[in-house]
């Protein structure tokens, strides 16, 4: 039974880990400059999603950049439409017979900011029309201002409710008087994007600018560093190569000697020992600067040590020749004389 009673503890805690394991992968993300960073973004672009209609309906997305909607089954051409329209603070939503004009008209706050909004759907030989202004404040005089738009226009279309476009016609009529009676603020529609659509367009400028920045300094180092990689290892080679020919020179004054003897043999068979032993060091060295100036100094120095012992050979080969000619010429006369008397005696 005490088993039985354990086992559910035991897998209890990994469920526990698994359950706080998003929680700290998430406090880590947090606590770092990237992570902060990656959630700035990620804020900035939820920003920009929503004040870029991600919400919108149909008619809302289409009035941002447009003046004139269509719902669908309506007859319509909307490239004659805009035409009528042009560039005027007026934006009309055409909508299918029986819709709740005050909802449409609703929906398309955000998008419709500044604008004179008109919806309307043919119903029975007219227009059910409904207008919403958004053009000025909340005060009693923008109030009273907006009623009379609201009101005025949409006067005079049922005259056209099998013509749309000319039901347009009377519409941006009317819009004029009120622009001339100065209800309507005179000017043309700005269509801009939104705060965010800045930052995040400034931020990828930003962005492409720092990272080129960033890959030209990055180039730049790397460049040098590998260029003081270069040259070291070029030094490196100059050096083993000078230890190669000190060697070498060294072996040859030690072949020199070889043909030596008297008081400078044990000097050089020291010389050679040396230079031996020299040798497997040479050719265990690695790329150390330090230790192949060590080694060519012990070799300079060995080279000194060889010429010193070919100096002190060629001394005493010079002191032998000097000291050997007197024999030579006693040796001669004694034969010379020797034969002299021989040659008396048989006289």
């Amino acid at each position: 039974m005490s088993r039985v009673a354990t086992r559910p503890e035991r897998m209890a805690a990994p469920r526990g880990a698994v359950a706080t394991g998003p929680r700290r992968l998430l406090g880590r993300l947090v606590g770092t400059a990237f992570g902060r960073a990656v959630l700035a973004c990620l804020a900035l672009a939820g920003w920009a999603l929503w004040t870029g209609g991600i919400l919108d309906g149909p008619a809302a997305r289409q009035v941002r950049g447009s003046s004139v909607y269509a719902a669908p089954g309506v007859d319509l051409d909307r490239a004659a439409a805009e035409r009528v329209i042009g560039n005027r603070r007026l934006v009309v939503l055409i909508m299918e017979p029986g819709a709740d004009l005050r909802e449409a008209c609703d929906d398309t706050e955000r998008a419709t900011q500044g604008t004179l909004v008109l919806a309307m759907s043919g119903d029975d030989g007219d227009w059910d029309t409904y207008g919403c202004s958004r053009l000025g404040g909340d005060g009693p005089r923008d109030l009273g201002r907006a009623m009379v738009a609201e009101t005025m226009i949409s006067r005079g279309a049922d005259a056209f409710v099998d013509r749309p476009v000319e039901a347009l016609k009377v519409i941006v009529l009317n819009y004029d008087r009120l622009v001339r009676a100065g209800l309507v603020p005179d000017g043309a529609r700005t269509i801009s994007p939104s705060l965010p659509r800045y930052l995040l367009a400034g931020g990828a400028v930003a962005g492409v600018v720092a990272g080129a920045a960033v890959l030209w300094l990055g180039g730049r180092r790397a460049g040098r560093l590998a260029d003081a990689r270069r040259a070291g290892r070029d030094a490196r080679a100059d050096e083993r190569a000078a230890l190669g020919a000190a060697t070498a020179v060294l072996a040859q004054q030690i072949i020199d000697l070889d043909g030596y003897a008297g008081p400078v043999a044990p000097a050089h068979r020291r010389l050679a020992a040396d230079y031996v032993g020299l040798l497997d060091e040479v050719s265990e060295v690695d790329d150390d600067a330090g230790a192949v100036r060590r080694l060519r100094e012990r070799v300079e120095e060995l080279s000194r040590r060889a010429a010193d012992l070919a100096d002190d050979a060629a001394s005493g080969r010079r002191a032998d020749r000097a000291g050997g000619r007197k024999p030579d010429k006693v040796a001669a006369g004694a034969t010379t004389g020797k034969g002299r008397t021989r040659g008396r005696g048989r006289r």
